[in-house]
């Protein structure tokens, strides 16, 4: 069952996944923001981890492009591989990632153990890499809530996913 993020109770440890970053940062979700925001209070405990803040990293460098105009919408990662000088104008994508290492949400750091345990989650739940890795940190740590919009966290027993109800109906990971 997800519930909607704006629900997360205070007092809460939640482990962060890379849309609700990217949501808060490209304007997407007001709930994503007001989220990041109890976490900054410290009303919330929020983790996440160094492959989220890659992630997050990457998806707004392709945003910044975009909407910068220095590539068109489509295939934006192989044309940044492709124009490495425009990789190198993008600053803002740099800038709001570093943000995140002061929103108050703890960086966890991947280690080997992590990685062999997230193996479980791809096998037995279908879970792509980096969201089976973030199922094996969250339950390294502890952490029994999610904060994404990727409803296949929902079909790991003992996880409650808290997803932003302002983004509309899709049921899919929208980014």
């Amino acid at each position: 069952m997800t519930r909607r993020l704006s629900d997360v109770p205070d007092g809460a440890l939640v482990f962060v996944d890379a849309n609700i970053f990217v949501y808060h940062f490209t304007g997407v979700s007001a709930e994503c923001s007001r989220f990041l925001g109890q976490c900054e209070r410290g009303n919330v405990t929020g983790l996440t981890g160094v492959h989220v803040l890659l992630e997050v990293l990457h998806r707004l460098k392709m945003v910044e492009a975009v909407t910068r105009g220095l590539v068109s919408p489509g295939n934006v990662a192989r044309k940044l591989r492709e124009h490495p000088e425009v990789v190198k104008e993008l600053s803002q994508s740099e800038e709001q990632a570093e943000v995140v290492l002061r929103m108050g949400v703890e960086l966890v750091p991947l280690d080997s153990g992590i990685l062999a345990a997230s193996r479980q989650y791809r096998s037995t739940y279908g879970l792509m890499v980096n969201d089976s890795v973030t199922a094996a940190m969250a339950r390294q740590a502890g952490v029994e809530a999610i904060a994404s919009s990727d409803k296949g966290f929902l079909r790991i027993p003992g996880f409650r996913v808290y997803s932003p109800g302002d983004l509309g109906t899709t049921s899919e990971k929208r980014s």
